[in-house]
């Protein structure tokens, strides 16, 4: 199908799908005895209790960790088991407790074994896969941890739901996303060793910059009471290349465009390559796992294609799930896909619900991007800039120096963001993001 116009803009847009991030389905992949323990258990408990941990050795001096399993819940409020890991200074704990760092990470996949927290050595730096020095097939660590551990913060990373802890992922599923890196904060409070205070933040990359997003604007979710740690409060949000699918969706719908056509214009502009495909894929699974009465895979791909991609999403990881497409089906890839997509209103509807909020930030919200962002691109950040000020909020956006890609933000932006961090948990003042031009 060919839909010439307005795709222009379409293929800005949907591109950021390419990196992107029910009952229980419990993983035939191979986990640790700690994971394998966590997906027996029921999600039962308050939000942020700390239900199950272990004490982890790291090379970062001073410090103490632990891989964690807390409850959460997800965008429709049914409670879930998240992992992840959790790492505090050794000492005396200042009287209020030490900040709270929340990190939220970019795509690893939607399998139970593609949970950061479960590689040898989790606490570390920022650990890309396809660097030089990468030592991985996934991205894992915490950017700036060293910063932040010097600096007297508890640092704690969920791997979201489904990604070690049972259920399916809801990958890019922001709404969903950014709740377990909200009572992340509350599992490192439940967790006393830590001594983790109520100041928090949280910072994320690619699909942990739209889960960063989404945290922003969940101020209700945030202030509820009766969770393991109550009290907490987000001093600020650092988004790092985020995607935001509800800035661009509503812009592309104001603009005439019918359901059917956006679904597709989805499968059109992703049946390129395998790898996208692939992404795209782990994205419609993850949605239909966020709303499984109102959606099936059969509406988007064939029947087929739907049992395929069930059995690669549920057990591997997103590099070998794409290679795992591309030997299957070489360029036929396309053929899983269903030629006239049905139930498109519910599908557009639940992608719109699945990602950021539509309320004003409950504090400063800054977004690092750079000129050579062809993964998400970067309108994404600027539309939602202009949605959230015109609301009261305060977002500010910062272009990287020089020509910085999707990949080279983190590292690049960190010399930027670690300060900022420190004066917002100083109670320092901010200025306007939204008077700048």
């Amino acid at each position: 199908m060919k839909y010439p116009l307005k795709k222009n803009l379409f293929v800005l847009v949907m591109t950021a799908f390419a990196t992107l991030a029910s009952p229980t389905v419990l993983a035939e992949v191979s986990v640790s005895p700690f994971y394998e323990a966590v997906m027996q258990m029921k999600a039962e408990g308050k939000l942020g209790q700390v239900i199950h941990k272990e004490s982890i050795h790291t090379e970062l001096p001073g410090v103490q960790a632990w891989r964690i399993a807390y409850i959460s819940s997800d965008l429709n409020d049914h409670k879930t088991i998240s992992t992840g890991l959790l790492i505090a200074p050794i000492g005396e704990i200042p009287k209020g407790g030490r900040p709270v760092i929340s990190w939220a990470h970019g795509t690893t996949g939607t399998a139970q074994n593609c949970g950061p927290s479960q590689v040898d050595n989790p606490a570390v730096p920022l650990n890309q896969y396809f660097v030089i020095g990468g030592n991985s097939s996934t991205d894992y660590g915490i950017p700036a941890v060293e910063s932040f551990i010097k600096s007297g913060y508890v640092v704690v990373a969920t791997d979201y739901q489904g990604l070690g802890g049972g259920g399916k992922h809801q990958y890019a599923v922001s709404a969903t996303n950014a709740r377990d890196a909200i009572n992340a904060i509350r599992a490192a409070g439940d967790v006393k060793e830590a001594g983790a205070g109520k100041k928090a933040i949280i910072y994320g990359w690619s699909q942990g910059g739209g889960t960063t997003l989404a945290a922003a604007n969940s101020g209700d979710y945030i202030s509820q009471q009766g969770t393991a740690f109550d009290g907490i409060t987000l001093e600020g949000f650092v988004a790092m290349a985020p995607q935001d699918m509800a800035a661009p969706v509503l812009k592309v719908t104001s603009m005439g465009v019918s359901n059917d056509v956006m679904l597709g214009l989805v499968t059109d502009v992703f049946s390129g390559n395998v790898f996208n495909f692939t992404h795209l894929a782990e994205f419609l699974w993850a949605t239909q796992a966020a709303f499984p009465d109102k959606l099936q895979l059969t509406d988007i791909f064939t029947a087929k294609g739907s049992k395929i991609l069930d059995e690669v999403m549920a057990n591997k990881c997103v590099h070998v799930a794409s290679d795992t497409l591309n030997y299957a089906y070489g360029e036929q890839f396309a053929s899983l896909i269903n030629p006239k997509p049905t139930n498109t209103k519910a599908w557009v509807d639940a992608i719109l619900a699945g990602s950021v909020p539509d309320t004003k930030p409950v504090a400063p919200v800054i977004i690092y991007w750079g000129t050579r962002d062809t993964v998400v691109p970067p309108v994404m950040g600027k539309l939602y800039r202009e949605q959230m000020c015109k609301k009261g909020g305060n977002v500010t956006r910062v272009q990287l120096p020089g020509d910085q890609t999707h990949f080279s933000t983190p590292s690049v932006s960190e010399p930027l963001y670690v300060p900022w961090i420190a004066d917002r948990l100083a109670g320092k003042s901010v200025p306007d993001g939204c008077a700048e031009q």
